[in-house]
């Protein structure tokens, strides 16, 4: 592993923070910035009725804002925290990057939901950026407040 390498997996590392807690925070203009201008979020794995893709900086936007203008009837969450752990990057060159991460959710239940993401990461002008997140749900609480939490954001 050189320098190079591991500048670039903490860079990414760094890009994860920045992301997690924007979208905690509903701080728009910083999780929009984490993402490349084509850059894809999505949903897997879960029921039909909960299943989302956003693509595009625009439409990521969007979203985010009917999250923000939804406030806590979006989900019923007074906060949210995600937790990220475990987090493996696999560099491809000096512009992509793969990585899966593991999360965990708390609400005011306690924890709500958990899974990882699957990333595609591109190097734009010197910055590491989301190029595809895909959200991958294991579990969640019997009470989980973001059940309806998709629904309620869909555009």
């Amino acid at each position: 592993m050189t320098l190079d390498d591991l500048l670039a997996r903490e860079a990414i590392r760094d890009l994860m923070a920045r992301y997690t807690m924007a979208g905690d925070r509903l701080r728009i203009d910083d999780f929009v910035a984490c993402c490349t201008d084509d850059a894809v979020i999505e949903s897997e794995r879960v029921s039909p009725d909960r299943l989302f893709r956003h693509e595009g900086r625009a439409a990521i936007r969007a979203w985010q804002e009917r999250w923000l203008s939804g406030g806590s009837g979006t989900h019923g969450a007074t906060f949210v925290r995600h937790h990220l752990s475990t987090s493996a990057v696999t560099l491809h060159d000096a512009d992509r990057a793969e990585a899966r991460t593991y999360w965990t959710a708390w609400t005011d239940i306690g924890p709500d939901h958990a899974g990882y993401y699957l990333d595609a990461l591109r190097k734009v002008d010197g910055a590491w950026l989301i190029a595809h997140r895909r959200i991958r749900l294991d579990w969640e609480a019997p009470g989980s407040l973001f059940r309806s939490a998709v629904a309620n954001s869909a555009g």
